[in-house]
């Protein structure tokens, strides 16, 4: 009989779940609510042998026991037992997210010089060596945070929603911002991608997040582009634990 796993991945912007039979990710659901009776019902309808939780927000401690009832629960954090090794210098500070980015990276390219790049309400760059050490990255604001600050500390701007249809050259306030935003975020990507370049030389690039598809055509480096690389990352890091 398969292994069932789930993985939860609550970020700042959308909570969701991952449903894993052995190695073989079935589905991705998005989660309306994180309270307690919510993941009893998700407990309860998928009945899973493993549960692993990785949080970046304040959520209800309660439902961590919800997710252990009748499942092998892990959180991951700065404790958990790794594919790789974190020498930096407060490991306790590091997002559970970014430990499920290098995992992912680790388990599909290892011993390769990696980065990837998770675009969401942040954007974050994630590197980890041949040697399989995380030696960090960076972070930016993300697209919607990028629309939302033009609006918010401006007197006449308005709030612009992303469009893939937009021009080089905008010839309104929509289409200036929307340029503005986006080919900015996608120059900001290849300006990190060629510096990272200059150092380490020749690395796989791994770009995920919900936004990604805004930037991949507007990206001149190659890249492996998976919308799924946290919940791959996730499983990776159950099975280690």
């Amino acid at each position: 009989m398969a292994v069932t796993t789930l993985c939860f991945d609550f970020g700042n912007t959308r909570q969701k779940y991952a449903l894993f039979k052995d190695d073989a990710l079935q589905e991705v659901i998005l989660l309306e609510d994180t309270g307690v009776e919510a993941i009893d019902k998700v407990m309860e309808l998928h009945r899973p042998d493993k549960t692993i939780l990785s949080s970046v927000i304040n959520h209800d401690p309660a439902v961590e026991e919800r997710m252990s009832v009748g499942s092998h629960f892990h959180k991951l954090s700065h404790l958990t037992r790794l594919p790789f090794t974190t020498p930096v210098g407060k490991p306790e500070t590091i997002g559970a997210d970014r430990l499920a980015l290098i995992a992912a990276s680790v388990l599909l390219f290892p011993k390769k010089n990696n980065l990837a790049i998770a675009l969401g309400t942040c954007i974050t760059y994630n590197f980890v060596n041949s040697q399989h050490e995380f030696l960090g990255g960076g972070i930016s604001p993300g697209m919607d945070m990028r629309f939302r600050s033009l609006k918010d500390y401006t007197a006449k701007l308005p709030l612009v929603k992303e469009d893939w249809n937009f021009p080089l050259v905008g010839y309104d306030t929509v289409t200036n911002i929307t340029s503005g935003v986006i080919l900015g975020m996608a120059k900001e990507i290849d300006g990190f991608i060629d510096a990272y370049k200059s150092r380490y030389g020749n690395f796989n690039v791994l770009l995920t997040g919900g936004n990604s598809g805004y930037f991949v055509p507007h990206l001149k480096n190659k890249i492996f582009a998976d919308p799924n690389l946290i919940f791959k990352g996730l499983y990776a890091i159950s099975e280690c634990n």
